[in-house]
């Protein structure tokens, strides 16, 4: 078996976040590469991919919240983890609009906590920290780039930058092995939030419903499939010993940005019901109105490029919820 196969096996593995849409296709794949991991979970919740797959029955599960410090210690120290995926996170932007403080408290707070406790862990050698382009904030120049800087208003967006800044304070500071990843909308089979529009159009076509957008349909973003996500977190985690990686944030995207109208009727299309128009609530508040990214720099730098474009991540992501719904039992 070739060296690069090998990289993962048998190696001590933490992911935070680990029921949630990146973080179960994440297990699933360190799993696939025989992988020791240890998961973090909060709270149960029976229709993620990591339950309803069965592989929550293959790794280390440790419950608790990453606001309890020593907790996150004890796994650090007891499962002798060497590798850290810091997915854990509130990522539901209407939810922190709604509920500010348990946002804070969770991704920033939770990340100060993760980052402190691998400083008094030397064994823990590699530290992948997810943030997100709405780390950013607004900027009127498009697409960002590593060198925008990080100015979120509200508070997901506040949360993300926060979270963001002190992973780099870790490094600069204490020479913590940790690098950032600033990923676009994820898409995929496995998120259970049908609030978002991707799982919520296909949910809508499966049950016969017109789709329902709650913004004017105008929004602007990058769609990112899950599964490209994991392979940039992977290949970070396999690199982040070189001095070009170690300490630096990468941007991944697909660098297709599409209105949100336009990821609505491509999957209308791919199921073969175009006649469902949408319902356009233009409800959205709180949010930007066009965000998307530059990948030049993973590009450039980690070889990396995506391998999935949308048509393909859509329809493999149509083919997991028509699956799904099939033998829900709800």
């Amino acid at each position: 078996m070739p060296i690069k196969d090998i990289f993962w096996r048998d190696r001590p593995v933490f992911v935070t976040g680990c029921t949630g849409l990146l973080g179960s296709w994440l297990t699933e794949a360190l799993l696939k590469k025989e992988a020791c991991v240890t998961g973090l979970i909060r709270d149960y919740v029976p229709l993620s991919h990591l339950i309803g797959s069965g592989m929550l029955n293959r790794i280390n599960v440790v419950r608790g919240e990453l606001e309890d410090f020593a907790l996150i210690q004890r796994v650090l120290n007891e499962y002798e983890i060497d590798t850290v995926f810091h997915l854990g996170a509130q990522t539901i932007v209407p939810i922190a609009n709604m509920n500010p403080l348990s946002t804070f408290e969770a991704n920033i707070k939770g990340s100060w906590n993760l980052l402190e406790a691998c400083r008094r862990v030397p064994r823990v050698k590699r530290i992948i920290v997810a943030s997100s382009d709405k780390a950013y904030g607004e900027h009127r120049k498009l697409p960002y780039t590593e060198q925008t800087p990080l100015k979120g208003a509200h508070p997901y967006d506040v949360s993300k930058s926060c979270a963001d800044l002190l992973a780099q304070s870790f490094h600069a500071t204490y020479g913590l092995p940790v690098c950032v990843t600033r990923c676009g909308n994820l898409y995929g089979g496995g998120d259970i939030n049908f609030n978002r529009i991707v799982p919520g159009t296909i949910r809508s076509v499966i049950r016969d419903e017109r789709p329902i957008i709650r913004s004017d349909g105008k929004f602007v973003r990058d769609y990112f499939y899950v599964k490209d996500a994991v392979q940039a977190l992977l290949l970070l985690g396999e690199r982040i010993e070189s001095s070009s990686v170690c300490g630096e944030a990468f941007n991944f995207s697909n660098e297709d940005p599409m209105t949100v109208i336009e990821v609505v009727r491509i999957i209308l299309k791919l199921m073969g019901r175009a006649d469902l128009k949408p319902r356009i609530l233009n409800e959205a508040s709180g949010e930007i109105r066009a965000q998307y990214l530059s990948a030049a720099k993973a590009r450039m730098i980690l070889g990396w490029k995506p391998r999935y474009s949308m048509a393909q991540g859509i329809k493999e992501t149509i083919s997991w919820y028509r699956e799904f719904f099939e033998h829900a039992e709800f």
